[in-house]
């Protein structure tokens, strides 16, 4: 299973996806427009990966001129479902299809783990204009908290990854890293990025919560059947810490911004 065939398997679930899925608190864009130096409000904003729009709507909430970005075609057609009126090209990081020195903000919303930096950076500085910036961010559980902990721990050991391997913990990008710098490590050291974590939280029913966690890629890869199976395992498990079956999810932002 190849990065790109894995991150195209969102195209199957994106309904569940935009359903399901935890958005951003609006300190993460405090936190973006104190980093870059100016204001979202009427910045020319690319969001790439855009997925079923839950970043871009945030953006567009801010005052943000947005065009999206999305390669699959099940996403795409999620996002223009909920977002008809916003500029939508399909394309990814890797070969953005926007002018040169076009945009003030290039954003990437648990997206720019799916791209080849040696490709994607180069079209990130073709693509900023002088002083525009690039904001990466990750939503992830925080796993300082007992019971996202125990999870953490059965999800590794469902999929086989190394405890001691952070990068490994991190399901490509979308489970919980036990190290707070992991999301830091190995971004292109020559952008000068610059950090942010950004804590939050959010009450859901518990099944919202199993939709979400039969979102990630690594089950849409898994099958159904596997699938299931741990997710009726889960539900017995979180019935146990939350009697009135609402789940509170705590989150950690890791943004990191790079100005131009």
């Amino acid at each position: 299973m190849t990065i790109t065939a894995q991150a195209r398997s969102f195209d199957t679930a994106a309904a569940d996806y935009a359903a399901n899925r935890p958005s951003y608190p609006s300190e993460l864009l405090d936190a973006v427009e104190e980093l870059t130096g100016f204001p979202l409000k009427g910045a020319r904003v690319a969001d790439v990966g855009a997925g079923t729009g839950l970043a871009t709507t945030l953006l567009r909430a801010r005052g943000a001129r947005v065009i999206a970005v999305e390669p699959g075609p099940g996403m795409a057609a999620q996002f223009r479902l909920g977002l008809p009126e916003v500029p939508l090209v399909r394309g990814d990081g890797n070969n953005l299809p926007l002018a040169s020195a076009s945009i003030d903000v290039i954003t990437y919303a648990q997206a720019w783990h799916w791209t080849d930096p040696r490709e994607s950076v180069p079209e990130v500085l073709r693509v900023l204009r002088p002083g525009g910036a690039l904001a990466l961010w990750w939503n992830d559980s925080d796993s300082t908290v007992p019971w996202i902990a125990d999870q953490d721990a059965r999800l590794r050991r469902l999929f086989g990854a190394d405890p001691a391997d952070p990068a490994d913990r991190a399901d490509a990008g979308e489970e919980s890293p036990h190290d707070p710098t992991a999301r830091f490590r190995g971004l292109p050291p020559k952008l000068g990025f610059v950090h942010r974590h950004v804590p939050w939280t959010r009450s859901v029913p518990l099944d919202t919560h199993l939709a979400n966690l039969a979102s990630y890629s690594d089950f849409l890869v898994l099958g159904k059947e596997a699938t299931n199976t741990f997710m009726a395992q889960e539900r017995d498990l979180l019935t146990e810490v939350f009697p009135n079956r609402m789940v509170e999810e705590r989150y950690v932002v890791s943004l990191a911004v790079a100005t131009r």
